[in-house]
């Protein structure tokens, strides 16, 4: 009588997608408990897989990191740029802020591994993962919908990155306390909108003005 199949364990991957499947198991622990959930011997156990596996694929914990940094800026920037390539009455800066905001608290985890740890600061300047942070980047700096004038679109965008990044993480943490309680996330978010929309309004004009006197 013929024996059964085995089934396949259902979090088994296809022969040659380990990387991926690490990735994505990674990303899993990530959502939980940030970068410090993930370890190596514990997603070869979960995926099945001898413990040499995964360095087959990765040198060192800190290149599994920096590839799944990687994975969670492309899956963030899709984000983004799907909220600011919707058509919509509202800036495609307030767009982008508010989809920050929602990212960083429904997926917090994910979140700290891409911006409070040391994965970005440890990879190489020429990295995937600084490539993808760039990416990101350029994103923000398209939202501001201004016109380029010196480095001025960059450092707003650099101040507005900063100022949302510290609205994520006082709310994950519960700190909008006192006064500050009665003010919600997303109007704190377009406060900071309107601010950097005027401020970058007015240092463009006094930049064509220094401009015209030179001239």
């Amino acid at each position: 009588m013929p024996q059964p199949l085995a089934r396949k364990p259902l979090n088994a991957y296809h022969h040659g997608d380990l990387r991926e499947a690490l990735i994505t198991a990674a990303l899993q622990e990530a959502e939980q408990g940030g970068a410090e959930a993930i370890s190596i011997k514990a997603l070869a156990k979960k995926l099945g897989v001898s413990q040499p596996a995964p360095y087959r694929h990765f040198a060192d914990r800190e290149a599994l990191l920096a590839a799944v940094a990687a994975e969670a800026f492309r899956q963030f920037s899709a984000k983004l740029r799907e909220a600011t390539d919707r058509p919509s009455k509202r800036s495609k800066l307030s767009r982008f802020a508010q989809a920050m905001l929602d990212f960083g608290l429904r997926r917090n985890g994910i979140f700290r591994l891409m911006f409070a740890s040391r994965v970005i600061a440890s990879a190489s300047g020429d990295s995937e993962l600084h490539a993808v942070t760039r990416e990101t980047f350029v994103l923000l700096v398209d939202a501001l919908e201004a016109p380029a004038v010196g480095l001025l679109r960059e450092q707003a965008a650099l101040k507005i990155w900063a100022s949302l990044h510290g609205v994520v993480m006082l709310a994950e943490q519960g700190l909008f306390t006192g006064q500050m309680a009665g003010t919600t996330r997303e109007n704190l978010v377009e406060d900071i909108v309107a601010e950097a929309k005027l401020a970058l309004s007015a240092a463009i004009d006094a930049a064509r003005r220094a401009g015209a006197t030179k001239g």
